[in-house]
């Protein structure tokens, strides 16, 4: 459904894309993550035809970005992080003005608004004017525009930014509905939020991809040690000891203790597991075994190990250039 291939992007000197490419298949819900600055709004905004790219290819539904922007526009849905609102407009006003730009009239016009105000709950709000709505209606007022004309492709940009618990949760959840007949693209710097809804993510850092795939297989890639899950019933001291002379043990990590029981992180060397031993060690010293799992990498730790594996490249690339 959306397939980036080679794409490039220059602000003058600034390179803000650096060759990227992946694809969004027919249904997927797809989170573009990455830091502020990043490139993710870049990326969405030559995605809906905002910007012209410097190189690459874009194909939207089929569509190339540069040569069919308009027939991309027709089948896109998009929310960027500035909404696009009238503030001294109705609600009511305000779809109606956008689905006859979109060309709605008529009987699907109708249609088409009685079913966005439902699927964004605006039916409390629909006479009421924009600038009197709570910051969480607006975002639904906001949605139901990008959703008014039915689009196959739907491209968020942050969109839970500045809202509360509450609303975030229903913004997901309106998310993952939207899913069932349409392809989703979001941009987010917040990991919960592509640990909710995203099905794959693309994590995106300086320009560059450094990740791609689901949060198992990232973690897959970013995985550089065996971590373990370690509680027993003996002192801190000792059990640090005792496991930092196993061989292949890099690190003892203390993380508390409750009713008699000390809890531990254990990394040892990839492709190094420890779990045989750690179980011989607390039988040897008469230690009862709570707990010996295996501790994957949490996806902030996956996102903060990919990000900093490609900081050496950049640096050692930065530095051919300069000698070049």
């Amino acid at each position: 459904m959306i397939q980036v291939k080679e794409l490039t992007m220059h602000y003058g000197p600034v390179v803000a894309l650096d060759r990227i490419s992946f694809e969004v298949r027919q249904g997927e819900v797809v989170g573009l993550l990455g830091p502020n600055g990043a490139g993710k709004s870049t990326t969405m905004k030559i995605l809906t035809t905002y910007l012209y790219p410097t190189a690459g290819k874009a194909i939207v539904a089929g569509f190339d970005v540069t040569q069919e922007p308009l027939k991309v526009r027709k089948v896109t849905g998009y929310l960027p992080e500035v909404l696009p609102l009238y503030m001294d407009m109705e609600v009511k006003s305000y779809l109606e003005f956008v689905a006859q730009a979109r060309g709605l009239s008529g009987a699907r016009l109708k249609h088409r608004m009685e079913l966005v105000v439902d699927i964004c709950g605006l039916r409390p709000v629909f006479r009421k004017i924009i600038r009197e709505l709570s910051k969480g209606y607006r975002q639904r007022t906001a949605l139901a525009q990008a959703l008014i004309h039915d689009p196959e492709v739907v491209i968020l940009d942050e969109p839970t930014s500045g809202l509360d618990p509450h609303q975030i949760l229903e913004i997901r959840h309106l998310i993952r509905e939207l899913a069932k007949d349409k392809t989703v693209i979001l941009s987010t710097h917040i990991l919960q939020e592509v640990e909710a809804t995203a099905d794959r993510i693309v994590i995106i850092n300086r320009g560059r991809i450094v990740g791609d795939g689901t949060i198992e297989q990232l973690r897959e890639r970013a995985k550089d040690s065996e971590r373990y899950l370690y509680t027993v019933s003996a002192e801190q001291n000792e059990v640090q000891r005792l496991v930092s002379g196993i061989s292949g043990v890099k690190k003892v990590q203390y993380l508390g203790s409750e009713d008699g029981f000390s809890s531990f992180l254990v990394i040892s060397k990839l492709g190094n597991p420890v779990w045989r031993e750690l179980s011989e060690l607390a039988k040897a010293q008469n230690w009862t075994l709570k707990e010996l799992s295996e501790k994957p990498l949490t996806l902030e730790e996956t996102f903060l190990t990919l990000t900093e594996k490609e900081r050496p490249e950049l640096e050692l690339a930065g530095r051919r250039f300069a000698h070049a």
